[in-house]
């Protein structure tokens, strides 16, 4: 089972929120998902993120692939570079 770090679809018309989940690669975009990381609300002024770290890593460790979206919002908040650290340091 492939699995991926992704953006699930929440909100109403117009308003989208998304939460970040860790889901099988063959399932829906907005269907059935393992657990999720965090979440992302881009029509704050700032952009509000808030991402569940041991989540993330724990994920990414055993081997999923963020989304091109995912990874952009992983990197800003500092995790891509701790994964990148701890695999480097043979953890």
């Amino acid at each position: 089972m492939a699995v991926k770090l992704r953006l699930k679809r929440m909100g109403s018309k117009a308003k989208p929120f998304y939460r970040i989940i860790a889901a099988d690669s063959r399932s829906k975009r907005d269907g059935r998902f393992l657990e999720i990381v965090g979440y992302y609300d881009p029509i704050k002024d700032a952009s509000k993120v808030k991402v569940d770290e041991q989540k993330a890593l724990y994920w990414l460790e055993k081997g999923a692939i963020p989304t091109d979206t995912v990874r952009n919002i992983l990197s800003k908040q500092g995790i891509m570079k701790k994964f990148s650290e701890s695999k480097k340091s043979g953890k």
